[in-house]
């Protein structure tokens, strides 16, 4: 009897406000749970809590069995209680990852969070608030694919992330300027768990650099100090903007990527299989996923600018603006129009017409 009234204790107590998602990554319908910290979480982040047994330990709210003690925490504490502790002191720039977010991002987040107790105390500066960062990252090269060691230089100041080709060397190899830089992680495209893309504009084009970092933490402490130099670039550069307003501008994940193959806009060629990028309006196209350059790309716009996406073959195929897409299977088919429809529903902001008149093959 007293099994069954814990547990039915506990499923009313997932039915408070704020316990109805994990804790950690906002996954609906958590069904597990830390009984040292107090928290429901998702089966995906139990795995993470079950990694920091010194700190956490964790039981399946439905299969696994209760004592009153254990219990009693769970309704002491809970979700919104939890976060009220661990998450007070997070910097604004600081990423909170989701469940759709990758494995590492959400293991550092959880670690920093109940390990490290980073949000805890106001005081404590983490070393990727300072504002300057150098290391060595592993990276890969633009020709021969293979990554080496180089080192990186993030300096606020300067307003730019720079890499050297040698220790030694005086002049960077690079310079990107932190008004044009976003990182994203790329665990699968780049092969490794700790992969991440930088992306700057380089003669006005887009180009990409891969990197990774043995060490997990040290590559989401380099992904956080970079979001923290544009976060306050962006308090510089727009000074009546809030925090609201400059955090979803701070990095960005692309909309959506994959194999298609591409004809246009002028069709005087076959179809060639390509690697997309939709990031934002643009839809950048490559001939290898890891290509440091586009070999082109397409600026999308709004309806209002009489832009749409069609399924299947038009009646005609005249026209210099028509491009056609061909995707291996339906489902992808699918989720690359939505993704269109997504862009093209949104009204064009002033900024982004520049980007229209850019735009090309």
């Amino acid at each position: 009897m007293a099994k069954e009234k814990y547990k039915k204790a506990l499923l009313e107590l997932l039915r408070r406000e704020g316990n109805d998602v994990c804790a950690d990554c906002d996954a609906p319908d958590p069904d597990w749970a830390s009984h040292t910290l107090g928290v429901f979480i998702c089966l995906n982040c139990s795995g993470i809590h079950r990694n920091i047994p010194h700190v956490s330990k964790v039981k399946s709210v439905r299969l696994d069995e209760w004592d009153n003690v254990q219990v009693e925490l769970m309704a002491s504490s809970g979700n919104s209680v939890s976060k009220a502790k661990y998450e007070s002191k997070i910097p604004p720039f600081y990423y909170k990852p989701t469940f759709s977010d990758c494995p590492l991002l959400r293991e550092q987040w959880i670690r920093a969070k109940y390990e490290r107790k980073e949000f805890i105390y106001i005081e404590k500066q983490e070393p990727y608030s300072a504002g300057y960062r150098e290391g060595f990252l592993w990276k890969r090269g633009r020709d021969n694919g293979q990554f080496l060691s180089r080192k990186f230089v993030l300096s606020e100041r300067e307003g730019a992330l720079k890499y050297y080709n040698k220790n030694d060397a005086k002049e960077p190899k690079a310079i990107m300027k932190i008004e044009h830089l976003n990182a994203t992680f790329q665990p699968a495209k780049i092969g490794n768990p700790h992969g991440l893309q930088i992306t700057y504009l380089k003669d006005n084009s887009t180009r990409n650099i891969f990197v990774y970092h043995e060490d997990g933490k040290e590559m989401v402490d380099w992904f956080n100090a970079i979001r923290a130099a544009r976060f306050h670039y962006l308090q510089v550069a727009f000074p009546g903007a809030s925090d609201l307003d400059l955090v979803p501008k701070l990095s960005r994940n692309y909309l959506k990527e994959g194999y298609m193959e591409k004809t246009g806009p002028k069709q005087t060629e076959g179809f060639k299989k390509r690697w997309f990028t939709m990031d934002d309006r643009r839809l950048m196209y490559f001939k290898d996923p890891l290509d440091a350059f586009a070999r082109g790309e397409v600026f999308i716009g709004s309806k209002e600018n009489s832009y749409k996406v069609l399924e299947g073959l038009p009646p005609s195929i005249q026209g210099n603006q028509l491009f056609l897409f061909a995707c291996e299977t339906e489902s992808d088919q699918l989720e690359w129009i939505a993704a269109f429809q997504k862009v093209i529903s949104r009204p064009m902001l002033p900024q982004e017409y520049a980007g229209e008149a850019r735009g090309g093959t």
